[in-house]
């Protein structure tokens, strides 16, 4: 029996991750982490689509340890705001968490141990821009071969959005059954919800969606709220 244990953000990106998963394993689990993140509504995200997909959820409560590395975790800092996807810097993201991923997919690693997973799903692109060294396959490869050698054990890290475009991210999202309602709950923006439409994340996720040709799901939610409340 196969089993996969997905690192869940309540994203676009992980949302997807889990609707992947949910075609190719028998058993799917899902790690949430609460790591003081300012945009921490996605962990209501995280649980609403959990229960959407009919996945078992464990959250994680890692407290402060990331405090005052980045906007994400600093509120006393603010996120940068862009007019578009063509003004997103190069070079090392601002909203970049030093140690996040390490971090996450070793926890991640412990649990798949416990629940006996033969694979670990994370939602990393390296085509996002920004500059994540931990979202590249460089170092997704090193940590699924240091886990294993630590471990003892053949864990897979898989990561099955590593060369895709946002454009791609979306695309494969409407082939997943059940997938795309559940991205009408998820949490992309770094600022929380509703979408500031100006950090990087929102940006990416605006021309993704731009690029397919599809209505956002998140959007289309939050406008038939808006109209129900005027």
């Amino acid at each position: 029996m196969s089993k996969a244990l997905v690192i869940f953000s309540g994203g676009q990106d992980s949302t997807t991750c889990l609707y992947w998963a949910k075609q190719r394993f028998d058993d799917v689990f899902a790690l949430t982490f609460d790591y003081g993140q300012r945009h921490n509504i996605e962990l209501k995200s995280a649980e609403k689509i959990a229960q959407l997909a009919g996945i078992k959820q464990e959250v994680l409560n890692l407290g402060p340890i990331f405090k005052g590395l980045s906007p994400l975790t600093d509120l006393s800092r603010d996120v940068e705001k862009y007019d578009d996807v063509s003004a997103l810097p190069s070079g090392l993201a601002d909203t970049f968490v030093p140690g996040r991923n390490i971090l996450f997919l070793t926890l991640a690693a412990n649990r798949a141990y416990v629940l006996g997973c033969d694979s670990l799903v994370i939602g990393v692109a390296q085509q996002d821009y920004g500059g994540y060294p931990d979202c590249r396959e460089d170092f997704i490869t090193k940590m699924e071969s240091a886990m294993a050698s630590g471990l003892d054990s053949d864990l897979k890290i898989l990561a099955p959005l590593m060369h895709m475009t946002k454009e791609n991210t979306v695309t494969l999202a409407q082939s997943l059954p059940g997938c795309m309602e559940a991205l009408a709950f998820s949490t992309t923006c770094y600022n929380g919800a509703p979408p500031c439409g100006s950090c990087n994340s929102c940006l990416l996720r605006a021309k993704g969606f731009a690029q397919a040709g599809v209505s956002d799901p998140l959007l289309e939610r939050l406008g038939q709220v808006a109209a129900e409340v005027g």
